[in-house]
């Protein structure tokens, strides 16, 4: 009887242990971020001379704030898509203009956050600028926000043109004093892009690609620009004279979810 007592001692010491063990929460490894299919670029690898100007990745936006999933200011879309712009480039070039893109490929993440935002009908922050004469309870109503977007199938690209020399544009500062995105340029914020009778993102009826209301030198760039990339293969939203979409679409059918950055980009 004398040894049996040790024995059962440490079998509740080793039943002690088991259970400390037990108890013990596995470390949680995070799941790996997701990659671009190889069809995917990085514009400025296929055509630096592209002026990128990504508003998404400051707070320069109808949100107010960077969105999610832009970890870098780069400009990501398929593979066609990134060579019809190269093409259309150079012959703007020609004529002493650049393109300007303000948004590429979009993660669904960033799509959400446009949802998350438009449902909060109490953040108005930004619609002295970008959407002054539109409720914002009507942004899905009226198609200005969505679910779903194009640009997360990597083909759809927001731009402008830029006459050259092109001169910078000045940061935007949080809080600063906002003015209409429809108004005269000379009250707008400042952009170094030509004239288009409207500002980027702006949710108007003015900013429809044929609204009546633009005419001189407004139309002229508006129909330089969609002249310019409907001959590489460029299909213009009538909505939005900045959107476009490269035919026909590599992925007509899949919205991805990967991070806008060079590590998305599979061993580019």
């Amino acid at each position: 009887m004398t040894r049996l007592v040790p024995t059962l001692r440490n079998l509740a010491v080793c039943a002690t242990a088991l259970l400390a063990v037990a108890a013990t929460p596995s470390p949680v490894h995070a799941k790996p971020a997701p990659k671009a299919p190889e069809e995917f670029v990085a514009l400025r690898d296929v055509d630096p001379t592209i002026i990128q100007e990504m508003r998404y990745f400051t707070p320069h936006n109808f949100v107010g704030e960077p969105i999610k999933g832009y970890k870098k200011p780069m400009c990501i879309l398929t593979e066609p898509a990134a060579k019809a712009l190269h093409k259309a480039q150079r012959k703007l070039l020609r004529k002493g203009y650049s393109l300007k893109v303000y948004d590429c490929y979009r993660p669904q993440r960033a799509v959400d956050h446009f949802v998350r935002w438009a449902e909060d009908l109490a953040d108005e922050r930004m619609k002295a600028e970008f959407y002054p004469r539109v409720d914002k309870s009507r942004l899905f109503a009226d198609g200005y926000i969505a679910e779903k977007s194009g640009h997360s199938r990597g083909s759809t690209v927001d731009l402008t043109v830029v006459r050259l020399p092109a001169l910078p544009t000045r940061p935007y500062v949080p809080g600063e004093p906002l003015t209409p995105c429809f108004g005269p340029r000379n009250e707008r914020f400042p952009d170094n892009s030509v004239d288009m009778g409207t500002g980027f993102d702006c949710f108007d009826t003015l900013s429809h690609t044929d609204d009546p209301r633009i005419k001189g030198e407004q139309r002229v760039n508006r129909d330089l620009l969609r002249s310019a990339l409907g001959k590489e293969g460029f299909v213009n939203l009538p909505e939005e004279w900045w959107h476009f979409t490269h035919k026909p679409e590599l992925f007509p059918d899949t919205y991805f979810d990967f991070p806008v950055s060079r590590r998305s980009l599979q061993g580019k």
